[in-house]
């Protein structure tokens, strides 16, 4: 059976503004139906300015934008197949929930025998089902991002564009309405497209997230995929915590890749591919053991010292240096109240895994 064709096309799409600011530099992507992705990047990477050309409130300086099959290069905003969330929600103050999400119906010319159960079967999807006569002020920030969206779903756009929609809202609210944001994808099944900075959510929400920097497309792949096999510098340090070492080929035989770390010495590291160039290695502070004893030789492993500990609740954070000065950041489980209360500190032996080494070739 084929693969259903991609809902968005993006194709070699670059925007440049005056004053020679480059804000896309030939970013082409697929976004399939159905799928929850998300475009994250550092302020000012470009992501934005995607969504906005999307939505049709831009026009790309070269390159080409599909929606459901169609070529949106002369499609004005209110003639495409989406709808926008905006970080300010921008729900009208003088007008009940109800009055808010009908009134994009009204604006389309929806018959108005409709409009009540339309805006009846939105606002139950939002889980606002019986507050329909309340004013915008009466409601917490959270329900009014729900308004929002409710306003957005009920014209039943192809895909939805959401503007950072959730960073207005405190950091526990924030968290559980990312959980909302994809149960409610899951019930809509149509396309949702966010736009974040906040890794966290990223890879919370999403199906495929996008990283962007600088306005180029580094690399698309699910949240698992990008965690645990990031394929540049940029993203293995953006996405979650990293050690990061800078390491010198000595050479690449027998799928053994030897390099020569400053201050770790020489390091063998199982490879499924040759390489000739110099590389970065990399290693997830979770995937690193802190241990009294060298564990062997399943293990790359190095003496250091304790120099300080950031307890955060579920987790340690615990910063170590070696005698050559090199920096090591270890994530310690606080998985019950002895372990988070036991200090630790002195030397130490910091080891991980062969295989929980990435290799950095960019």
């Amino acid at each position: 059976m084929a693969a259903s064709p991609p809902i968005i096309t993006v194709n070699r799409v670059s925007k440049s503004f005056p004053g020679g600011v480059q804000a896309l530099d030939r970013v082409s992507l697929e976004i399939a139906e159905g799928e929850f992705f998300a475009l994250l990047g550092p302020s000012g990477c470009g992501k934005t300015t995607l969504l906005r050309i999307l939505a049709g409130f831009e026009t790309p300086s070269e390159g080409d934008i599909f929606i459901d099959g169609a070529d949106m290069g002369r499609v004005p905003p209110n003639k495409r197949p989406v709808n926008m969330v905006f970080q300010s929600y921008a729900v009208f103050p003088h007008m009940t929930v109800a009055e808010n999400v009908a009134y994009g119906l009204k604006v389309t010319g929806t018959e108005r025998k409709q409009t009540p159960d339309l805006v009846d079967q939105a606002l139950e999807l939002v889980r606002l089902a019986g507050l329909g006569d309340r004013m915008p002020d009466r409601l917490s920030g959270g329900q009014r991002q729900r308004v929002a969206l409710a306003r957005a779903l009920v014209k039943k756009p192809r895909v939805l564009l959401l503007d950072e929609p959730l960073s207005a809202l405190d950091a526990k609210l924030r968290e559980a309405m990312q959980l909302e944001l994809a149960r409610l994808q899951n019930t809509v099944g149509i396309t949702f497209v966010i736009v974040t900075h906040d890794q966290n959510e990223a890879l919370s929400v999403a199906d495929r997230i996008a990283v962007i920097d600088q306005g180029r497309l580094l690399q698309v792949a699910s949240p698992a995929e990008l965690y645990e096999y990031p394929e540049s510098r940029f993203v293995a340090d953006f996405i979650g915590k990293m050690n990061l070492f800078e390491g010198t080929n000595v050479g690449c035989e027998n799928g053994i890749l030897s390099v020569l770390v400053n201050g770790l010495g020489r390091l063998d590291i199982p490879v499924t591919e040759r390489t000739n160039s110099d590389v970065g290695l990399a290693v997830r502070p979770e995937k690193m053991l802190l241990l009294d004893e060298h564990p062997g030789d399943a293990f790359l492993a190095f003496p250091a010292t304790v120099e300080k500990l950031s307890y955060q609740g579920s987790e340690t954070r615990v910063f170590l240096t070696n005698q050559k000065d090199v920096a090591f950041e270890v994530s310690v489980r606080n998985a019950s109240r002895d372990s988070a209360a036991n200090p630790l500190q002195g030397r130490m032996w910091v080891a991980w895994r062969h295989a929980d080494t990435l290799i950095l070739r960019d």
